[in-house]
């Protein structure tokens, strides 16, 4: 019995201090929203912000964003050669970080508007009918996510 008592208090004892000795938890800075809101407008300072971000993603560790993406999920990342991988990558990252923070459904239409924006400044750079052919996939990809997203 002796022996029990004995591992048992032993057993409280290590508990007690592996707790007291875990590191606490990192909260996120305060102003996670805020700067999820600012990359996810539909401006092109947005988008150029949150690309920045993207490629110096370490000095934003603090904050725990979702960075992982699968681009255009199911469709072509880019589709009859225009190139709509960044678009959709941005697109992953509001989507995931909104919904990790519980407010998804409010900041969806923004963030689909905003990658229409982006899509488009993609076409931007054609003319003619292949700046109507992009604009056209554009508006094809912006209606499947307002639809499914």
């Amino acid at each position: 019995m002796r022996r029990l008592v004995t591992s048992l208090a032993a057993t409280a004892v290590t508990a007690a201090t592996a707790i007291a000795l875990a590191a606490p938890a990192q909260a996120a800075p305060a102003d996670k929203p805020q700067v999820l809101a600012s990359w996810t407008q539909t401006s092109a300072s947005s988008y150029n912000t949150w690309v920045a971000a993207r490629s110096n993603q370490g000095a934003w560790a603090a904050y725990g964003f979702d960075w992982s993406t699968d681009y255009c999920s199911s469709s072509p990342d880019n589709p009859f050669g225009f190139p709509f991988q960044t678009a959709c990558a941005r697109h992953d990252f509001g989507y995931r970080n909104y919904k990790a923070m519980g407010t998804f459904d409010a900041n969806k239409p923004r963030i689909d508007s905003a990658f229409y924006e982006d899509l488009k400044r993609v076409c931007s750079a054609y003319s003619g009918a292949t700046k109507t052919s992009c604009d056209g996939t554009a508006w094809t990809y912006y209606q499947a996510v307002k639809v499914f997203g």
